[in-house]
């Protein structure tokens, strides 16, 4: 065991997440809902199954129902202003409103095979996804004319494609995949043509973000979060500590690459506060899948799902009673260190913990499971160099820097 030069301990505030609070809408319906999107902090839809849209004029405190002229799903709402949106869903069927949803005309794809997702890049060009049968997967539309026709793009892949992002008029991305494996595709010239990107999974994807050219994030089937911090040149799995199907991802405020939101079955609602390094579960206080997540600032967020479940947040999921400090501690020693480092715990932690390692670029390279108050782990064979060590329970999670010197 080699001699330390500097000895000194790390105390870590642990923040207990146990006050997370979504509150519940009333949304007036029982049919799943699958999208949501506002056009401002008060004004905003929701759509899914039998034809279901929904409006809200107050910040969700009331929602009305639209006449959609359709039984069909409806699978993704997008609006390139106030009172112009988009609607796609089963079907092949595209709806436009040009007066804040009070009339939904059907527009004309030339498809019968569902459209999944949906995204403007300007007031006139915008881009569907889908596919259902084997036959018709890949799916991609294109429109310059705000919808007036639409034409089909060469995707390169048969997968279904499940959601569609663009960062400017010329490069976008859409994730998908089924039982042969996950889809991530770019196109970097207005979807000319698009190209598929190696990814370190083999199951389907289902919402993709970017925050940048170079950031971005797509998350799926068996709590897989991806992520690029190349354009997608290459794509890093992020540790989510889950395994069910997670559907939606989204940063606040948009373009944010730092705090975000992932939402997925079980009323399952996952938050991290540091790029993706580190997840924590916020309890969501229902059951239901969750199908669709989206913030309208860096602290007022909605989720939407199964059994018309509508939840709010106004505080990023947080209430604010941050507890820790003193009462429950965790000494790290010692810091640096090159052999082994000594965990420490207050007495009055008393449930199971778990100790992720990262490297500082989010790689997960060790993971132990912690069950006394004191332990010793061994770290002989980590390199030398900078790691985020993150301690978490059920209840709480909290992380510190760990310098490794050789």
């Amino acid at each position: 065991m080699k001699n330390f030069i500097l000895l000194f301990t790390v105390l870590i505030a642990l923040t207990i997440n146990t006050n997370a609070q979504w509150t519940l809408q009333n949304s007036g319906t029982t049919a799943e809902l699958k999208s949501v999107y506002f056009t401002d902090a008060n004004t905003g839809y929701t759509v899914g199954l039998e034809g279901t849209i929904l409006k809200t004029s107050n910040g969700g405190t009331t929602w009305i129902a639209q006449n959609s002229g359709t039984t069909t799903i409806l699978n993704s709402v997008y609006f390139t202003s106030a009172t112009t949106g988009y609607v796609t869903g089963g079907g092949g069927i595209i709806l436009k409103t040009t007066n804040g949803g009070t009339n939904w005309t059907p527009l004309t794809t030339g498809t019968t095979e569902s459209l999944r997702g949906i995204y403007f890049t300007d007031a006139n060009t915008g881009y569907a996804v889908g596919g259902y049968s084997s036959a018709g997967g890949g799916v991609i539309f294109k429109t310059t004319n705000a919808g007036s026709t639409w034409t089909a793009q060469t995707s390169g892949v048969t997968t279904w494609l499940n959601s569609v992002y663009f960062l400017d008029a010329n490069t976008g991305y859409a994730v998908g995949g089924e039982s042969t494996g996950g889809r991530i595709i770019k196109t970097i010239n207005g979807g000319t043509t698009w190209t598929v990107q190696s990814i370190p999974t083999g199951y389907a994807m289902y919402s993709v973000y970017f925050a940048s050219t170079s950031t971005g994030f797509a998350i799926g089937n068996s709590g897989e979060i991806l992520k690029t911090i190349n354009g997608g040149s290459t794509w890093s799995q992020l540790n989510s500590g889950i395994t069910g199907v997670m559907y939606s991802i989204t940063f606040a405020p948009k373009g944010s690459a730092t705090i975000g939101y992932a939402v997925g079955w079980n009323g399952k609602i996952l938050k991290t506060t540091n790029g993706g390094t580190t997840w924590a579960s916020q309890p969501s206080g229902t059951t239901s899948t969750l199908n669709a997540v989206f913030f309208t600032s860096t602290t007022t967020g909605f989720a939407v799902g199964a059994n018309g479940k509508i939840l709010k947040t106004t505080n990023g999921g947080t209430l604010g009673m941050e507890e820790n400090r003193t009462e429950n501690q965790l000494n790290i020693f010692p810091n640096p260190a090159s052999d082994y480092i000594n965990l420490n715990m207050d007495q009055n932690i008393t449930s199971d913990m778990k100790m992720n390692i990262y490297t500082i670029s989010g790689e997960l390279i060790k993971t132990i499971n912690l069950k006394n108050k004191q332990q010793q782990i061994n770290i002989e064979e980590l390199k030398s160099g900078m790691y985020t060590v993150e301690i978490s329970s059920e209840k709480w999670s909290g992380q510190q820097k760990l310098i490794i010197q050789k």
